[in-house]
């Protein structure tokens, strides 16, 4: 008969009716939140799905940055690396106080006076061509899926079977199934309001359980004190188990640095050199200023001064997770130490149920130990709600970016109602392999489950950042050379990451019988090798070939956004314009939404919005084109997504031609079924997808008018513009203070 270790599992509770109750509620008020949402939005639209119309303020999107970022997988990851190696982990949080403002101060502007969608697209406008923005494209879902999706459904398991004693695959299902109804049906707008509320959720259940936990050791001082001392018995695990022998275990100790942030140089968790020096540029700038899940959200404020703001305000609360997620589980390594420090495979095997260690059952335990009775609920719903907001957020932009950088691709002559509904069917097919990819998570073997996704993301993501930032700040990098210098360290990375796997860490007791350079350097040294050497081969290739077209540098890069304001700046100077007198945007005119046609239904037809589909007429390259009568025909998808030109409306064919892709589109959306039967049958369906509204037509507006919605989304009051760089100087102050606190 087995011996399994005593005193531990008897002392954690389980979920009691009460706490069933707040979780109920929680599914019922979120749920309720996202088709409210739902209801006053229009989805109608690409951009009323996709970038919820421009519309949203700073606070909203602020509370979406730090909840899409901070899923299962950081409450799982964070505190189990926090009671394995101590504060360590902290400093990718205090990092992104940094980057974040990056994201706002120079990346965001140039991606709103470019104007995209996604970040696959604008590669394509910098540099060019397609094979970059299907470089891209491709890498991004993968990572999405064997990183995020599978790490965050593996982290929601453990939570779910460590306090409810559900059925694992049942309970996995349902919150897939759930997240995605609201992705599907809300798109954006669904997914920042729900956010919101799982925002507020997320931080006042982490902080009472914080607060419980340090008053239970003593305060910070105690955490400091205790943890250094949290060793394992290692006498009661030799008596407990019957395979252990006096030789066969390993001394799990508190490192010595624990409660250290920035290391040594040869740390194996984290050396300052690779972290300063090579984090901030190769990985974290990928992260934060180039992935779509951030990207996305900030993209959606309805001006730069909201965007700046809902910056300051992830950074902000991106102080949190140090003090609500690693500190409380160093906590439960306190607590827990005979378990959380398990001593050999066998011992963790019995312990947990996996070889590879216990400490990502650091947060679930601490939770179900200390917190009483309907707090216990409390956590459990924050747990779904950091599941559910990662898994909106993987969807939702997972289904932008195959939409519209390879369906719209594909198929160029896509209407807008086309790509919004191809946009729900890739979620569901997303839905279908996250649940067939749960066997395989659960299979997975436990670790350091954030150190896992770091890992992986720094062998081949440098490269990707190391083309946006030369993108961004260099005129001169060439499409030749982006291409040359991201494939250079793309296969270098991709065969690093292969002989990682190939080569793995063996278990404690085992031997470390892996070559020199896979087991001595660093991952982080290894994504400074990738990131420098795909910046060297870019800079030589684009040195050597023709230097990019004026088009492909006058939107996209930072030097080109600093000459249109010194341009306007000169325009205002001689006409005498006051800046501040632009009246604010008007969202629902802005993005191809769908009041249009209720305000000027005179200005176009169905066929000549149809007609705007077609190939012959001037393109000016940001989502608009000339019409014969002068005027900017603005696309559904603006500015980037590479519509086609139309023709002269004038001409016979074309018109026969556009009302047989009217037709045709039809066809596509109701599989040509006819007939009023068939319309009934799917006007449930359709509202459910958001057709209830009519389509929207093309917008007609003149260039002048284009510029100065352009200028208006730039465009920040003097007042604003001071508050806003107190902001930053605030924030970044804070972000550089904790960085030297906790490592000294």
């Amino acid at each position: 008969m087995d011996h399994h270790p005593a005193s531990d599992t008897d002392t954690i509770a389980t979920m009691e009716a009460a706490d069933i109750v707040v979780v109920a509620i929680y599914f019922v008020l979120v749920m309720a939140i996202g088709f409210l949402a739902m209801w006053r939005a229009n989805r109608n639209t690409v951009s009323g799905y996709f970038l919820a119309g421009r519309s949203m303020n700073w606070v909203a999107i602020g509370a979406s940055l730090f909840v899409s970022n901070i899923g299962s997988e950081h409450f799982i990851g964070l505190a189990g690396s926090g009671a394995a190696s101590g504060f360590s982990v902290g400093a990718w949080e205090f990092n992104a106080i940094l980057l974040l403002q990056l994201l706002g101060w120079v990346f965001i502007p140039v991606y709103i006076h470019c104007g995209v969608y996604t970040m696959p697209e604008y590669l394509s406008k910098r540099y060019g061509g397609r094979r970059l923005k299907v470089y891209v494209t491709a890498l991004s879902l993968l990572l999405y899926t064997f990183t995020k999706l599978s790490v965050d459904l593996y982290s929601g398991a453990l939570f779910i079977q460590a306090s409810l004693k559900w059925n694992l695959y049942l309970s996995i299902i349902l919150l897939i199934a759930m997240t995605a109804l609201l992705t599907v049906t809300g798109g954006l707008v669904a997914v920042i309001y729900t956010d919101m509320v799982q925002a507020f959720l997320m931080v006042s259940g982490a902080l009472c359980l914080m607060v419980i936990s340090l008053v239970k050791v003593g305060g910070l001082e105690g955490v400091r004190t205790k943890y250094m001392q949290a060793s394992p018995n290692i006498t009661d695990a030799l008596l407990l188990s019957l395979n252990l022998t006096d030789s066969g275990y390993c001394r799990n100790d508190p490192k010595p640095d624990s409660l250290k942030i920035l290391r040594g140089p040869m740390d194996p968790d984290l050396p300052w050199p690779g972290f300063l020096l090579v984090h901030f540029l190769a990985t974290g700038s990928r992260y934060w200023c180039t992935d779509q899940v951030i990207v996305q959200r900030v993209l959606a404020a309805r001006n730069i001064a909201h965007a700046k703001g809902s910056t300051i305000m992830a950074g902000l609360l991106k102080i949190l997770p140090m003090f609500v997620i690693v500190i409380p589980g160093m906590i439960s390594r306190i607590l827990f130490a005979d378990k959380l420090a398990c001593i050999s495979p066998e011992h963790c095997m019995q312990v947990c149920g996996s070889e590879a260690g216990c400490t990502n059952m650091a947060y679930p335990w601490l939770v179900m130990s200390v917190m009483p009775v309907g707090l216990r609920g409390l956590m459990m719903a924050v747990m779904i709600a950091a599941l559910m907001s990662d898994l909106d957020s993987i969807f939702n932009s997972a289904s932008t970016i195959f939409t519209l950088d390879i369906y719209k691709m594909l198929r160029k002559r896509a209407s807008p109602r086309e790509q919004v509904v191809v946009g729900k069917l890739f979620v569901v097919f997303m839905v279908i392999i996250s649940i067939a990819w749960v066997p395989v998570i659960i299979a997975m073997q436990g670790g350091q489950m954030f150190y896992y996704i770091q890992e992986v993301a720094n062998y081949l993501t440098p490269p990707i950042a190391a083309l946006f930032l030369l993108g961004v700040l260099w005129r001169r990098c060439n499409e030749t050379g982006a291409f040359w210098g991201g494939m250079a360290g793309f296969v270098l990375g991709a065969l690093r990451l292969t002989l990682a796997f190939f080569y793995r860490e063996p278990l404690c007791g085992q031997p470390d019988e892996r070559p020199s350079f896979i087991k001595d350097i660093h991952f982080m040294y290894v994504a400074a090798v990738l990131f420098w050497v795909s910046v060297l081969v870019a800079v030589v290739v684009s040195l050597c070939t023709a230097p990019p077209k004026e088009e492909q540098i006058r939107t996209t890069t930072l030097w080109g956004l600093r000459e249109r304001k010194k341009r306007r700046e000169q325009e205002r100077g001689k006409d005498g314009e006051d800046m501040n007198s632009l009246k604010p945007l008007n969202h629902a005119h802005l993005n191809g939404n769908s009041l249009l046609e209720k305000d000027h239904p005179e200005k176009i037809s169905d066929v000549q919005a149809k007609l705007l589909n077609h190939h012959d007429t001037p393109y000016l390259g940001n989502g608009h084109t000339v019409t014969s009568n002068g005027t900017v025909a603005q696309h559904q998808i603006q500015n980037g997504c590479h519509p086609s030109a139309p023709t002269d409306p004038g001409a016979p064919e074309d018109e026969e031609r556009a009302a047989r892709d009217v037709e045709e589109d039809e066809e596509w959306c109701f599989g040509g079924v006819g007939g009023a039967g068939g319309g009934r049958c799917m006007k449930g369906l359709e509202w459910l997808c958001g057709f209830h509204e009519k389509s929207s037509k093309p917008q007609v507006r003149s260039a002048q008018e284009e510029e100065k919605i352009i200028d208006e989304l730039l465009h920040e009051p003097r007042g604003t513009r001071i508050i806003l760089n107190v902001g930053l100087l605030l924030v970044c102050s804070v972000g550089v203070f904790l960085f030297i606190y906790f490592s000294f």
